[in-house]
């Protein structure tokens, strides 16, 4: 578990996430996060939520289609 602090940038407040966390995460200076309010509070990611949506529905497709597909591919 890490603790995150919040900090003053200039007019904003900022959060100071720690160098293991950032590399855990893969994350560098300049990367976007995304907050998602979930039942048990925030889970904070890398990953955008409305892509991952996306690939989710588009492999379910793909999946449900699989002999078409084939057939295609011939």
């Amino acid at each position: 578990m890490y603790t995150l602090k919040l900090t003053t940038v200039g007019s904003s407040t900022g959060v100071v996430i720690p160098v293991e966390m950032l590399k855990s995460m893969k994350l560098e200076k300049g990367d976007s996060l995304y907050a998602v309010e979930t039942p048990e509070g925030y889970v904070v990611s890398p990953y955008n939520p409305e892509v991952e949506n996306q690939i989710k529905q588009g492999r379910a497709f793909i999946k449900q289609n699989r002999e078409v597909f084939k057939a295609l591919a011939e």
